[in-house]
């Protein structure tokens, strides 16, 4: 079973990483995929794999939240860390306009540059879209034909959503502990996408799946989520670990 999006590297679990990595374990995790957040957290992101570079896998990008009037420059200092060290994927990249739109526009042109890093790495991307997916799909539309493959992350749209951005490309949904809120209706949606298109993820520390809702999240709680997935789709474990662990691996979110 792989997480695919888990932000253990932060400063959440100082006190107690090494046993939420042995929980992860013990829950069946193989491996963990830990994407950027901003350049203070690099060298969290870097000790961490070094600590365990075993069982994670690095992604760089600039998460649209931390996107500001200084972007360019932060993601001039951010792209000589390619060729230093072995990253999967390009991410969190994206855009969020959930609390503030102030900075619509220079996130569109930072998840352009983003965009540009992976067709020229020919690496996939992780894409972090909050009441933005116009936006989003509008960026994506100037590379098509011309990107890898990617994943819409912490994905919780409707079925026309998916219907959008499949006109735009063929591309991985990360389904995490939303599908098991009692109010989700990502169990109407993940059957259009199909579990040929899904990555499992815990974006821990945050949204925890029940029945932990409410507390930190960590990587062990994947299986709960991929417990609920088998259920929503009417399969088994089994069947979702093996096909989600098939995706991320297809997608080379995983370097073993």
């Amino acid at each position: 079973m792989i997480d695919t999006h888990s932000h253990i590297y932060s400063a959440e679990f100082d006190d107690d990483r090494q046993e939420v990595m042995q929980r992860a374990v013990d829950a069946g995790v193989t491996h963990i995929v830990m994407p950027n957040e901003n350049l203070e957290s690099v060298q969290r992101l870097l000790d961490t794999y070094n600590r365990w570079p075993e069982c994670v896998s690095l992604a760089l990008g600039l998460h649209p939240e931390e996107v500001h009037d200084d972007w360019a420059d932060v993601l001039d200092r951010l792209e000589p860390f390619f060729d230093q060290h072995p990253w999967v994927a390009i991410g969190e990249v994206g855009i969020d306009l959930y609390w503030d739109k102030t900075y619509r526009r220079q996130q569109m042109l930072a998840l352009e540059r983003q965009l540009a890093w992976c067709c020229d790495r020919q690496l996939p991307f992780i894409i972090h879209c909050r009441e933005a997916l116009t936006e989003v799909l509008d960026v994506l539309g100037q590379f098509r034909g011309q990107m890898p493959q990617g994943v819409f992350h912490c994905f919780t749209g409707a079925p026309h959503e998916v219907d959008l951005i499949r006109q735009v490309g063929d591309f991985y949904f990360g389904i995490g502990g939303v599908l098991t809120f009692k109010k989700s209706t990502l169990p109407l949606t993940v059957p259009v996408i199909g579990l040929d298109r899904i990555l499992l993820e815990t974006d821990s520390p945050y949204m925890a799946p029940v029945p932990h809702r409410g507390k930190r999240n960590e990587s062990a709680y994947v299986a709960d989520v991929a417990r609920c997935l088998a259920t929503v789709l009417g399969t088994d474990l089994s069947t979702v670990d093996r096909i989600t662990t098939d995706n991320a691996q297809r997608l080379a979110l995983v370097r073993m």
